[in-house]
């Protein structure tokens, strides 16, 4: 959790603000993908893309 802590004050201090969206699709997806590793469902996520 510290890491989360530094990062968001690194991005507070430097006005970084834009990385914040950035980093939110890149937990989501690397979330879906992980739930979708053999699961049922798998279909329907790929089809979003």
């Amino acid at each position: 959790m510290s890491f989360l802590k530094e990062f968001f004050a690194y991005l507070k201090i430097r006005k970084k603000f834009w990385l914040i969206p950035i980093m939110v699709v890149a937990i989501v997806l690397g979330f879906l993908i992980t739930i979708t590793q053999g699961s049922a469902v798998a279909p329907f996520i790929y089809t979003l893309f």
